[in-house]
């Protein structure tokens, strides 16, 4: 196999990256229009809060960006064409997340709507991934030199962890785990999107010690200390509702006077 790997459409050849990342906009863009709970939010409201989570996605995704390699930065600020190049997902959830809330407070929306972009983040990023993969090393999402036998050679004789390919894994793993969740339980509103981002938080502070990106910050690079911040917050969301739970389930059992253990 070659990299990067060209698509052919009859006269036209398409670059991976491009035609993924498209499709995985288009497709999620598409499932969350399908799935979203319609007695939630108006049909302009929902969008307000796409148009929210793009632009905070897009200006996260290229802040968290420029921590990569900070002294590189710093002496390059004046180049737009640096500056402009690369993106992040971690980025792009956290600042999408802020772009959201941001928008909801200006529209006067103050109902959960997290809840309904989980299903289709985790299918775009799934999508969007593939298209990382097929690009090789010129999308610099690969792993470390590795010797086991998932390494891939993207075109230079190295093998690699192919950290796409554990990813698309992984996240489909988690969605098939959070759609059980949702079946089996009644979640209160948010909780399904807090244990999405827990879930993609944790995956990613791990991985990206297998990633050759400098780690500048006490051995971590700039994504890991996103995803420390991230989880910071969201264990504190969780272990909020996982109180009210404790505390909901104790005053029930007392009002039937079921023993509490």
């Amino acid at each position: 196999m070659h990299f990067p790997f060209l698509f052919s459409i009859g006269p036209l050849t398409i670059h991976p990256h491009l035609l993924m990342e498209s499709l995985a906009y288009f497709i999620g863009f598409r499932v969350y229009l399908y799935t979203r709970r319609k007695e939630q939010l108006s049909m302009m409201q929902a969008m307000w809060v796409v148009v929210g989570a793009a632009t905070g996605a897009l200006i996260g995704s290229k802040v968290l960006c420029w921590f990569e390699d900070p002294a590189k930065t710093l002496d390059q600020w004046n180049n737009l064409l640096y500056l402009m190049q690369g993106k992040t997902i971690v980025g792009g959830l956290l600042g999408g997340l802020i772009g959201v809330e941001w928008t909801k407070k200006r529209v006067g929306i103050t109902k959960s709507t997290g809840d309904d972009m989980v299903f289709a983040l985790l299918i775009g990023m799934s999508i969007g991934r593939i298209g990382c993969f097929l690009t090789g090393l010129s999308d610099h999402t690969y792993g470390t030199p590795t010797t086991w036998w998932t390494g891939v050679d993207f075109g230079d004789g190295i093998l690699r962890h192919p950290t796409q390919l554990y990813e698309i894994g992984y996240l489909l793993l988690l969605a098939l785990f959070l759609f059980l969740l949702k079946r089996k339980f009644s979640l209160p509103n948010g909780v399904l999107f807090q244990l999405f981002m827990t879930g993609y938080l944790f995956w990613r502070l791990a991985v990206d010690f297998i990633k050759p990106t400098p780690h500048p910050y006490l051995g971590l690079n700039n994504i890991q200390l996103a995803c420390i911040a991230g989880l910071l917050y969201y264990t504190y969301k969780l272990w909020q509702w996982r109180k009210k739970t404790t505390i909901k389930e104790y005053e029930d059992a007392k009002k039937s006077s079921v023993p509490v253990l």
